[in-house]
């Protein structure tokens, strides 16, 4: 891949052109993955699909993850005939935390230390591997902290100094409306959960059905009282920017 040009790239490409988006960023690594864990993600991979064959797709277990779950990630391996790569926490450091600490104990102390062992260490694994990674983001599922989503970005989370990491976001800008309509249009394999009243789904513990008129981040860590329900794997939409 020749230098990136984050600018060009903005400038050339429409924030509400979701699937031209994917397709040039696509184009411009060959070292680029789509992290999948729900319907969004599988609306990006059937974009990818009909785009580029053997496009990469990776998927964290953190396992704790409903049964319905894992049952969906085998269901679009199949429907599409790709390979996931199924990243999982490390051993040592899961055990180490389990035993100190036992299995519940984000009701207590809150979601971030689990997240840290169970997702965000073997995202940063995954990412280490790549150039760019594609994300289903959208701006409306957290007011809070996706609202100044942009749909192409360095991630300043996960680079390095002598390695920068891109990120897109090509469906920044879609809304849950939006992501049912292509679902339904062109028949995308999506999680039995959203049948039962699941709209952002995660670990078990961790996810409830959602009641009518609330946000649909509501049923993510609903003890806590934060307004920032994010896991670590988004890490950049926390850190404040000139934008902001």
């Amino acid at each position: 891949m020749s230098t990136f040009d984050l600018a060009s790239f903005i400038a050339n490409n429409d924030e509400d052109q979701a699937q031209k988006i994917l397709h040039n960023a696509l184009k411009a690594f060959d070292n680029i993955a789509i992290s999948f864990s729900g319907a969004e993600d599988v609306v990006l991979i059937d974009m990818a699909v009909k785009a580029k064959k053997n496009v990469q797709v990776f998927s964290l277990d953190t396992g704790r993850l409903h049964a319905e779950t894992y049952r969906f990630i085998e269901q679009v391996r199949k429907h599409y005939q790709i390979d996931i790569d199924i990243m999982s926490p490390d051993r040592e450091a899961l055990e180490h935390f389990t035993k100190e600490k036992g299995l519940f104990s984000f009701f207590e102390d809150g979601h971030k230390e689990c997240c840290g062992i169970r997702k965000v260490e073997p995202l940063k694994r995954k990412l280490a591997q790549v150039d760019a990674w594609v994300t289903g983001q959208r701006k409306d599922q957290s007011p809070g902290t996706r609202n100044v989503l942009a749909f192409a970005e360095l991630d300043s989370a996960f680079s390095k100094e002598d390695k920068p990491l891109y990120k897109f976001n090509p469906l920044a800008n879609w809304s849950s409306e939006d992501v049912w309509n292509y679902i339904k249009m062109f028949d995308v394999p999506y999680n039995e959960l959203h049948a039962k009243g699941f709209t952002s789904i995660g670990c078990e513990p961790c996810t409830r059905p959602i009641l009518p008129n609330q946000h649909e981040r509501e049923g993510r860590w609903w003890w806590e009282e934060s307004e920032h329900k994010e896991c670590g794997l988004h890490i950049g939409n926390l850190i404040p920017t000139a934008q902001q």
